[in-house]
């Protein structure tokens, strides 16, 4: 029996992706940096379908199974798990927020989430700054980075998420 991973592997790997024109966009920032709820703001106003790594993999630990307890170690040590996906991004949300802010948003999230203390959240930035930032620096060079201040209010982020988004809806309808 296949696991929530493998599924999504299946789906970004093969029939999803051959039978229509689908627009992938990443979306990375630090953790706390707003990306989940800017991404259901996303799905909400352009229609998009958002798969989150995090929540894919927290379903994978959920299951029980031997990937889940390898993940859900991994987590805890603040690690970034491997991806054997490979999917080029139409462009790269990114949204750029001050550590401090970032650090303050997950201490006051409480969503009883492992990885939402102090000691992990530290070396999760860690993993940000060398596993994360080579990406969005790859995908700068090719002129794909839409970088967005998330220290702003959510409301303001998402004004600033709109913008990007219709401006590339032009550039493809055009």
């Amino acid at each position: 029996m296949g696991t929530v991973v493998d599924a999504v592997n299946k789906e970004a790997n093969g029939s999803l992706l051959a039978e229509k024109k689908v627009t992938v966009v990443f979306v990375l920032g630090g953790p706390g940096s707003g990306k989940g709820t800017q991404c259901a703001n996303i799905v909400q106003h352009f229609g998009f379908t958002h798969l989150s790594a995090g929540d894919l993999l927290r379903a994978e630990i959920k299951s029980g199974s031997t990937n889940g307890t390898m993940i859900q170690n991994m987590i805890k040590d603040g690690e970034i798990v491997p991806s054997e996906t490979k999917i080029e991004p139409e462009f790269v949300l990114f949204f750029d927020c001050a550590k401090e802010e970032m650090e303050r948003r997950l201490l006051n999230r409480n969503q009883g989430r492992d990885d939402d203390n102090i000691d992990t959240i530290r070396k999760r930035f860690m993993v940000f700054l060398e596993s994360s930032l080579p990406v969005i620096n790859y995908y700068n060079t090719k002129g794909k980075v839409r970088k967005i201040d998330a220290a702003k209010p959510i409301e303001e982020v998402f004004e600033d998420v709109k913008a990007v988004f219709l401006a590339h809806a032009k550039v493809v309808v055009a």
